[in-house]
């Protein structure tokens, strides 16, 4: 789940970063009177879970009262990337000398978190790590064992950072990984960290990224800050409400968190990466999904049933293609019989609308035999996704 800077920067706060004086305003009115209260200059910034902000106009600068309120008014009519702005944050505009990176991420490839660090603020990391790499400093740490600030200090200092500006980047580091493991957070970054004219710091943006899976454990923090338990960036339609309500009907597995687009291929597809692969192969060729939906963790078969009439009572949606991964927590032949009993069910009949099925894993035969005796298509674990999303395309034309 993602936060909003103002959010972000309220759990900051916790840690003891510093940061700007700030409040968020909801009207041009209320930005105003927060703007008085901050001092001028002030910066105003569109409050919405995505990036390009300033490109887009969202973040303006005032030195005026009757300037901040103009700003407001503006900044909360305008739709970035589609999204309405939930506030407009207000925060004292300080003079900056230098600027750096700090952030705090999962590398699944250490298979730990890591703590990054750069000299270089205020752009994208990934082009910095891309141009400059020696400009760019990462170091993993454990999830387990007890935080050592030895590890952040050697970091910071090994791109020639020394006296009051270690120690002090250093505590601001150390801060931030803690708050990444206390709060199962994904991702924790500051960009940029300005260096004022006195030598102190201050956090001039930031993003925070919470593990759903940890949102009801961490239910105290969320509460503490205002924040809703079930967040997304456009308002659900009908259909994904419906598939919501299917999913959380019964514990067993997932089958149900569904996005709704408006192709005419139903998709249901494995969870995480195989379901990303699955359906950036299909738009790759040229289909059109009606949907992006992640099945795995066994769900039962009425689960299953009712996610395929659903899907099946969707305008415009001949044919469905089933692909997952190799599984070996979901049982291949409780999936099949809960989608041919979907679609028969809808009225169908599954040879002619399940254009592939392509779930190699657990009780894969008694699943493939059940296929079979209703002629649907399916493919083992010798074809590849990318193979099942061409069959699937070829198969609905």
């Amino acid at each position: 789940m993602r936060f909003y800077e103002y959010e972000a920067k309220a759990l900051l706060r916790k840690q003891g970063i510093p940061l700007p004086k700030q409040g968020l305003g909801r009207s041009a009115a209320e930005a105003g009177s927060i703007a008085c209260e901050t001092g001028f200059p002030v910066v105003l910034k569109s409050q919405v879970l995505t990036g390009g902000r300033m490109k887009a106009g969202g973040i303006k600068f005032a030195a005026s009262q009757r300037e901040a309120e103009a700003a407001t008014a503006d900044i909360l009519t305008l739709q970035i990337n589609n999204q309405t702005p939930r506030g407009v944050l207000v925060e004292a505009r300080v003079p900056i000398e230098a600027e750096c990176y700090l952030g705090v991420t999962y590398d699944t490839l250490a298979k730990a978190p890591v703590a990054i660090f750069s000299t270089r603020g205020g752009i994208n990391i990934e082009e910095v790590a891309q141009e400059t790499p020696e400009k760019v400093a990462k170091a993993p740490f454990s999830a387990l064992l007890p935080f050592s600030d030895y590890i952040v200090k050697q970091l910071v200092s090994s791109l020639g950072v020394t006296g009051r500006d270690l120690g002090a980047l250093t505590s601001i580091l150390c801060r931030l990984a803690q708050a990444f493991l206390v709060y199962d957070l994904t991702l924790a970054e500051i960009n940029p960290l300005g260096r004022l004219a006195d030598g102190s710091f201050v956090a001039l943006d930031a993003h925070v990224d919470m593990e759903d899976e940890a949102i009801y454990r961490q239910g105290a923090i969320l509460d503490e800050l205002g924040m809703e338990k079930v967040r997304q960036t456009k308002q659900a339609t009908p259909f994904e409400l419906a598939a919501a309500e299917i999913d959380s009907s019964d514990h067993r597995g997932v089958a149900g968190r569904m996005v709704e687009f408006e192709g005419s291929l139903g998709l249901i597809i494995g969870g995480g990466g195989a379901s990303l692969t699955a359906f950036d192969a299909i738009t790759r060729r040229g289909g059109k999904p009606a949907n992006y939906c992640e099945i795995g963790g066994n769900p039962s078969v009425s689960k299953v049933t009712r996610l395929t009439k659903l899907l099946l009572s969707k305008p415009g949606v001949e044919k469905i293609a089933v692909i997952m991964n190799v599984v070996n927590n979901t049982r291949v032949d409780l999936v099949a019989r809960g989608i041919i009993k979907g679609v028969i069910e809808a009225g169908r009949d599954p040879a002619q609308t399940i254009a592939v099925f392509r779930i190699p894993g657990a009780w894969e035969e008694e699943g493939f035999r059940i296929l079979d005796k209703y002629g649907v298509f399916h493919l083992d674990r010798t074809s590849s996704i990318d193979q099942a999303a061409q069959q699937a395309l070829e198969r609905t034309q």
